[in-house]
């Protein structure tokens, strides 16, 4: 069992948004790898980042992405840092993956100013273009296809993405 689709990107992108649309309309279940940590851990990934630190957060998101994959056959989200693993990296690159691309302009207008995001802490829109520095070549590395997000509202990207499986690409 694999996901039928996965997605990534930064925070903002838009990844839950869409991946609860998508799995309504392909009729599968929605899965979101931080909220499997989250219900693990029984705390919040803020809390898990202050209390035990990012590297203890970073093995807890490898550990929940490779379940996640072997066990969930819908729509998975991953956590804007899962990437940053070679290992998860590695095991996208078997799944069809859907980098979600935004700008760090419309992500900061997305996600707010005073959100309880470890990685954005500080000058959210700063932080959002430097996670996108960062992390944009990894993305692109496990993207099975890249869809913009900036402009269009979430069920077009949703529309976008059946068509994408419909073309054949989920495999």
């Amino acid at each position: 069992m694999s996901p039928r689709i996965v997605l990534v990107g930064v925070p903002g992108s838009g990844k839950t948004t869409v991946g609860e649309l998508l799995s309504e309309r392909l009729g599968v279940a929605f899965r979101d790898t931080d909220r499997d940590i989250e219900n693990a851990e029984g705390r919040s990934i803020s809390d898990i980042f202050v209390d035990s630190g990012e590297p203890v957060f970073r093995a807890l998101e490898k550990a929940a992405v490779a379940t996640a994959v072997a066990e969930h056959d819908g729509v998975l989200s991953l956590g804007g840092g899962a990437v940053l693993d070679a290992d998860t990296r590695s095991l996208l690159k078997e799944q069809p993956t859907v980098w979600l691309h935004v700008s760090a302009a419309q992500g900061a207008k997305r996600v707010g100013l005073d959100v309880p995001r470890p990685v954005l802490l500080g000058n959210v829109r700063g932080r959002l273009a430097a996670l996108l520095t960062e992390r944009g070549p990894l993305y692109n590395e496990v993207a099975s296809t890249t869809i913009d997000t900036d402009t269009r509202d979430p069920q077009a990207v949703v529309d976008e993405i059946v068509e994408w499986l419909a073309a054949g690409h989920d495999e």
